[in-house]
């Protein structure tokens, strides 16, 4: 007789322990190369940035506050500041004008020369500021293209105001542009086709939402295009003449005196320079932390 067989009963298994995977980051280095390279970046910064610091304002102090705001208050380096202010009022403003507009077609449109236009925003990050400034010697000097035109109508752009306003505006013109682009084609041109076909006009469309999304890119070029503007030495240096109380800006001061040897009073005047990269900085640092918190926007409105 068949018998059926009867499956045994399988014994159940005990549940296994499933150890946590220790999850190791992949940027994770040692203490020991992290601690170095920490190091080897504080040792540089002392040496490149924090000593030079110290060692113009303390120059600069070495014979007292009396001495210090006497160079300062010296007619000729009233008139390098006035100078300067001066240059920088005209150059940032046009070279504002120019970077939006120029970001604004390049970002938001596509046309022929493109990417000439392009290469020619960056000229002066490739050209050396004191070819800059032989360029306009060649236009507009005695024996320059439109020299004698210039002279025979009494008009003075070179070892004047206009020529120092010139090369200033070449050698700072990219600053503005090269930081709103990305951040214009980045944000793409969504928001402003959705304007224009609800009936805003180009005006309106540009003040209310473009104006607003690029506001602290913009602000970031602007403030360091002003910092070069102040501080442009070798364009500016080919064409003013270096005439003293007329043509020299802040850092052509800084070198006559340091030549002459009135070493107190060009670290006085150079620390109106340093205080200038050091606001300079903070603002920086204000509206990197701005743009950083403006990108992140998008993505935690997605999440």
């Amino acid at each position: 007789m068949n018998t059926a067989t009867v499956p045994t009963a399988v014994p159940a298994l005990a549940p296994t322990r499933i150890r946590p995977v220790r999850q190791v980051a992949a940027t994770l280095e040692p203490l020991w190369v992290r601690a170095g390279l920490i190091g080897i970046a504080l040792i540089f910064l002392t040496l490149f940035l924090f000593v030079p610091l110290i060692a113009v304002f303390a120059e600069a102090l070495k014979k007292g506050w009396d001495s210090y705001f006497d160079a300062i208050a010296d007619p000729d380096a009233l008139s390098a500041i006035r100078l300067t202010l001066l240059t920088a009022g005209i150059a940032v403003p046009l070279n504002l004008i120019f970077g939006v507009a120029a970001a604004w077609a390049i970002a938001k449109f596509e046309f022929r020369g493109k990417s000439i236009l392009l290469t020619l925003i960056d000229l002066p990050f490739s050209v050396s500021p004191v070819i800059s400034g032989l360029i306009y010697v060649l236009i507009f000097g005695a024996q320059g293209w439109i020299g004698p035109w210039l002279r025979e109508h009494d008009i003075r752009i070179l070892f004047a105001v206009p020529g120092i306003v010139l090369a200033t505006i070449f050698v700072t013109f990219p600053f503005v542009a090269r930081e709103l682009i990305p951040l214009m084609q980045s944000q793409g041109s969504e928001e402003e086709e959705a304007a224009l076909v609800l009936g805003a006009s180009g005006w309106r469309t540009f003040w209310h939402v473009t104006l607003p999304n690029i506001k602290w890119g913009l602000l970031y070029g602007v403030i360091l295009c002003n910092a070069r503007a102040m501080g442009e030495f070798g364009a500016v240096s080919v064409v003013s003449g270096h005439i003293r109380g007329e043509t020299n800006t802040i850092p052509l001061q800084v070198e006559i005196l340091y030549n002459e040897y009135n070493f107190a009073a060009a670290f006085a005047v150079a620390s109106l320079l340093a205080l200038l990269a050091l606001v300079t900085l903070a603002l920086k640092s204000l509206v990197e932390s701005r743009l950083h918190d403006t990108a992140s926007e998008p993505s935690e409105q997605e999440h």
